[in-house]
């Protein structure tokens, strides 16, 4: 059975995954490994480290230095502790995404289109992960302050797994599972990885099967079927 041919985004990240996330995804992999085993304490850093790498090679200098800049706003407006300058500024940089001039001067960047809309999705998200911290930045009290640090918030926001398209994991959290050692076992983190293997595979074939028998996109397209089915159909 053919598949759906209109779901734009599931191929464009699949095509990104296939040449170059999946690969980036295993460096992270090793990356928190080898800095477990031999410098635990500075593992957060390593992986900052590795995700400031990881952007600058797929989104360019430019794109790097827009997610940074992104950041440094961020950070500077939560030393007001306001939890309302925070959203307005939050919306503020959302919303130059999408002014003209700033859209244009940022696809003359790449060759292609797919490399601009990898821009547009990763700046997106890391605005939440902004969002967050500033938040929670807002939220604590003095004696917290030196755990939201600067480079906690670089370290939180270029954390390569949820680089691109999340999920969302608010900085508390974060910082807590970063925070925590624990004694290394060959079994447990073998057996971590074989289940972690597993569900990836496990969703993403039942994300590829929807796609070959839920025709949702080409039916969204097309307003003809969408018009001749019941409300019970639709429903």
């Amino acid at each position: 059975m053919s598949q759906d041919p209109m779901d734009f985004e599931w191929s464009y990240w699949i095509e990104w995954g296939r040449e170059r996330i999946l690969w980036l995804l295993a460096g992270h992999l090793l990356v928190s490994q080898v800095s477990r085993l031999l410098v635990e304490k500075y593992k957060p850093w390593c992986l900052m480290v590795y995700g400031m790498a990881a952007c600058w090679l797929l989104l360019g200098v430019k794109g790097f230095a827009v997610i940074l800049l992104h950041a440094t706003i961020s950070f500077a407006v939560a030393q007001f502790q306001l939890s309302l300058l925070t959203w307005l500024c939050s919306l503020i940089l959302l919303s130059t995404l999408r002014i003209p001039a700033v859209e244009e001067a940022k696809r003359k960047w790449y060759d292609t289109e797919n490399e601009y809309y990898l821009l547009l999705f990763t700046v997106s998200v890391r605005c939440l992960f902004c969002t967050s911290f500033s938040l929670e930045y807002c939220w604590h009290g003095p004696a917290q302050k030196s755990s939201h640090s600067f480079l906690w918030m670089l370290a939180y926001v270029f954390y390569y797994p949820t680089f691109h398209n999340g999920p969302l994991m608010n900085f508390d959290e974060f910082s807590k599972q970063m925070r925590k050692q624990e004694a290394f076992s060959l079994k447990s983190n073998l057996s971590i990885l074989i289940l972690g293997i597993i569900r990836i595979f496990f969703w993403w074939y039942l994300a590829e099967l929807m796609i070959h028998l839920m025709y949702i996109h080409a039916l969204y397209s097309s307003a003809t079927p969408l018009e001749a089915a019941s409300y019970w159909a639709l429903g």
